[in-house]
């Protein structure tokens, strides 16, 4: 039992000391090996680690001329991490207090990505995806020349689609519970706020048939014409001239 015990004790140890030579001691360097030290340890995916000393480096090297790099890579050590909120905040930082750094225009497009990564399915609430839409767009009004700006739309649009589908779904609940008004005012929202959508043409079809139901022929008169204007391919748009011819020949 001694011999098994002093087996463990001579691992510990040889652990321990394993353990203390990958640390550094960082109190005897300057700012640029001291940020070479920080790249070395992102690099090898050392997050934990690298977390904690950024952190002392922008307290101990704030004025340095490494100082928005070291800002940059804490917000993305934070991103690689999956701590999406702590990444966001880091690099809203970066575009606060260093509006000249060369790293501003990728901070915006990775303050984006970090409310993209948060953005949850429709039926959840959609604050970050409405957070990660603003700031996406920010990005492609102040950079619109950065090669980034393609993707960023590509992603505006998935997440905007996102919010119709909110929209949709819930008037399409109310109109099951012939809650009919309710249903009404949600099928213009998608139809007048996300008419881009792929959710907008079935959405103000569906608001003409509940105004046809409700004998609001004026209304649906109205919103035929705009149908037909937006959308004269669509596969329902056949039947909606039928209807307003109809309507035209009651007045």
């Amino acid at each position: 039992m001694l011999r098994k015990l002093n087996l463990v004790a001579l691992l510990f140890l040889a652990l321990l000391i394993t353990n203390c030579s990958n640390v550094k001691d960082t109190s005897k360097f300057n700012a640029e090996e001291y940020y070479n030290y920080l790249m070395t340890l992102y690099n090898d995916e050392d997050y934990e680690v690298a977390v904690q000393e950024f952190q002392n480096f922008l307290l101990q090297y704030s004025g340095s001329a490494f100082n928005d790099d070291a800002q940059y890579y804490l917000a993305m050590t934070y991103f690689k991490r999956d701590q999406y909120l702590l990444g966001a905040y880091e690099f809203s930082k970066l575009i606060r207090n260093i509006p000249a750094s060369p790293f501003v225009a990728e901070s915006q497009y990775m303050l984006a990505e970090c409310y993209y990564q948060l953005a949850p399915a429709y039926q959840l609430d959609q604050s970050y995806t409405k957070k990660a839409i603003e700031e996406f767009q920010a990005f492609i009004d102040f950079f619109p020349a950065d090669k980034k700006v393609e993707v960023a739309a590509g992603k505006i649009k998935e997440l905007t689609e996102r919010l119709a589908e909110k929209e949709y779904q819930a008037a399409l609940i109310y109109e099951k519970m012939e809650y009919e008004k309710a249903a009404i005012k949600y099928y213009a929202n998608v139809s007048e706020i996300y008419h881009d959508t792929k959710f907008a043409p079935q959405a103000l079809y569906r608001k003409i048939q509940l105004e046809l139901k409700k004998g609001m022929n004026s209304e649906a008169l109205s919103d035929i014409s705009v149908f037909l204007s937006r959308y004269p391919d669509n596969s329902n748009s056949t039947e909606l001239q039928e209807t307003e011819t109809k309507l035209g020949q009651k007045k």
